[in-house]
């Protein structure tokens, strides 16, 4: 399937669609959207968004797997900036890098760590996206407390290298793999409380990362009973993004593989409390789960959390 007729069969098999036009009232009052690829240009991730009717989205700002990148064009800027479907996005931020490490031990890793964030910030920035989602980093058996230490460093080095730049840093929370930090609350609010500009910094959520780390998110008691250990730690004030993943491994594994909502290991009761609480409503949320270039499955999905959020069923 093509990715028109997938906007056609996504258009025609919901009804009306949840975006807002100017003027008028949401349909969905929903930041819902999905991770969408570059490729092609950056103008492309906004058509590819639009034709499936996000009306929030995620990407990378450069390719996702090199350290480093030309610097963007004027003309590049403009493009993304001007479409003329971008106004129909109402969220639209950035992910940094897989390559990124601010914990490091390998001393040329951490100086491509500080730069590509660096430049990806600044990128970021001129595409005038509110913040770049970024993994914390792993410590590679330096020991949690150096690696925290080690980040906390690291972010105001790069703070430092760009005072002026307004795109925000998002903490993202993970699942705690390997000796990856910021699989529980603590970490990511030490980072906050020692960075010497904790202003910007806040803190995207991902519903696997959770899952894996181990929170107990399965049913509402619970549910809510984590948001309220979020608020106390961190701070509601802090979340600015939710990844949308259901999870392929079990609650606590430490694994991080995304599934399709409804198809893993937490269930539809976390998906149903984000999509209806309205705590959530002015939080963009994307999905990060697997997908041909028809964008079939992130149909598949939107309509899952739309109907959850309708009350609908199946």
């Amino acid at each position: 399937m093509k990715g028109t007729e997938t906007a056609k069969r996504w258009k025609g098999e919901t009804g009306p669609s949840p975006v807002r036009r100017l003027g008028e009232s949401p349909i969905h009052p929903v930041l819902l959207g999905a991770h969408m690829s570059i490729g092609g240009g950056l103008r492309m991730a906004i058509e590819r968004a639009r034709s499936i009717r996000c009306t929030a989205m995620q990407i990378f700002v450069k390719n996702n797997m090199q350290w480093f990148a030309r610097p963007l064009s004027q003309q590049e800027i403009r493009t993304f900036l001007d479409h003329a479907q971008r106004a129909e996005l109402f969220s639209v931020f950035a992910h940094a890098n897989y390559l990124v490490n601010l914990a490091a031990t390998n001393p040329q890793f951490h100086a491509n760590s500080i730069r590509a964030l660096s430049e990806e910030l600044v990128r970021a920035d001129q595409l005038e996206l509110p913040f770049l989602v970024l993994h914390p980093g792993a410590h590679l058996g330096a020991g949690e407390q150096a690696g925290l230490e080690k980040i906390v460093d690291s972010i105001n080095d790069v703070f430092r290298k760009i005072p002026k730049v307004k795109t925000k840093i998002a903490l993202e929370i993970t699942a705690g793999q390997g000796s990856c930090m910021g699989h529980r609350f603590e970490h990511l609010a030490h980072i906050m409380q020692n960075v010497l500009e904790p202003e910007r910094l806040r803190v995207c959520l991902d519903t696997a990362h959770l899952f894996a780390a181990g929170y107990d998110i399965s049913c509402e008691r619970t549910i809510r009973r984590t948001f309220r250990e979020f608020d106390r730690i961190i701070g509601r004030d802090r979340l600015v993004a939710i990844h949308v993943n259901d999870s392929k491994t079990n609650r606590g594994s430490r694994v991080d593989r995304h599934e399709h909502i409804g198809k893993g290991r937490i269930g539809l009761d976390l998906f149903r409390f984000i999509m209806r609480s309205p705590r959530f409503r002015e939080i963009p949320k994307v999905l990060e789960t697997p997908k041909g270039k028809d964008l079939a499955e992130d149909v598949m999905n939107l309509k899952t959390l739309l109907r959850l959020a309708d009350g609908k069923r199946r």
